[in-house]
């Protein structure tokens, strides 16, 4: 895909934008009357780079027979180029069909799951659709029923979704994006997003604070999958750590793979806190109502004259 590809994908960054924060991105507002249907489905749960995206479509209940004929299905199943064509086809009737990205950034998943307690990757995920699904209903659009693709329990996932939102009819299920072509819809969207965002990637690193371009050192992105198992990931991976800095924004730098990457080929670190031996020697040889306190109370002569 080249860079005027990227260009036309409304909803990816700029060709000289970093992505530097999750963000999404609405098509236009369709205008005919509802009740409307809407799919769930994301593209980049399992690779080590780039963003995860997670795509809606949506149309109305009374459009279900002519979104049959479109061509929507699994995006995994569809080449590069059918996938395009098929964003341009959610554009081509903007009074019926609709679309909507979240497009949470590798450094937001990272933090996430990284943080005490962590955000894992399902939670990130349900946070992703609701805002969506949310969002949606913010600009007016009656939805009905709505389909996503399995996270977790299906059971447990399309009660909590149910009870967020009363007098929606959800289904959740495996292979949605193979069982409803809504669903197929938001897959295309979410994929073509997620690899116009890799594939035309801008390293903040390369960039100074005036925005000139800096040499950084770093290999071209990323002509690869991302996932972890390609030996064209692993390979650029390799070639793109850094020993003191570790690697670039576009990594997850939460995945094992990196952490036995970094733990391999990077500088060790070791965090000294000068006051922490001593903390520990005058708590293990404390007495009685001293035993527990801190070496500040005893330096200012702190001391208990009763008990609650």
């Amino acid at each position: 895909m080249s860079d005027s590809d990227h260009e036309q994908i409304p909803s990816a960054p700029g060709p000289s934008t970093p992505l530097s924060s999750s963000y999404t991105y609405h098509s236009k507002l369709p205008t005919a009357p509802g009740p409307y249907i809407l799919g769930v489905d994301e593209a980049g749960r399992g690779p080590v780079l780039g963003p995860l995206v997670y795509g809606v479509a949506y149309c109305p209940v009374a459009y279900k027979e002519e979104l049959e004929q479109l061509g929507f299905a699994d995006s995994k199943t569809l080449t590069s180029e059918v996938r395009s064509s098929l964003l341009s086809t959610l554009d081509s009737d903007p009074e019926n069909l609709a679309w909507s990205v979240r497009v949470i950034s590798p450094q937001a998943i990272s933090n996430g799951m990284l943080r005490r307690p962590p955000i894992n990757l399902n939670v990130q995920s349900q946070d992703a659709t609701i805002l969506l699904i949310r969002e949606v209903i913010a600009k007016g659009i009656h939805l009905s029923e709505v389909y996503v693709d399995a996270l977790g329990s299906n059971t447990t996932y399309q009660a909590y979704l149910s009870g967020l939102f009363p007098g929606i009819d959800f289904t959740v299920t495996n292979k949605a994006d193979s069982k409803f072509k809504i669903v197929g819809a938001a897959s295309v969207a979410a994929k073509v997003t997620r690899d116009a965002c890799l594939e035309g990637w801008v390293f903040e690193e390369s960039i100074a604070e005036d925005g000139t371009a800096v040499t950084s050192g770093l290999p071209e992105t990323a002509v690869c999958s991302g996932y972890p198992a390609d030996p064209k990931t692993q390979a650029w991976l390799k070639e793109s750590i850094e020993p003191t800095f570790g690697f670039p924004k576009l990594v997850r730098f939460s995945w094992t793979t990196v952490k036995l990457i970094l733990d391999k080929h990077a500088h060790a670190v070791k965090w000294t806190d000068e006051g922490q031996a001593s903390l520990i020697t005058a708590f293990e040889s404390g007495r009685g109502r001293e035993k527990d306190r801190c070496a500040v109370a005893k330096d200012l002569k702190i001391i208990s004259i009763g008990e609650l």
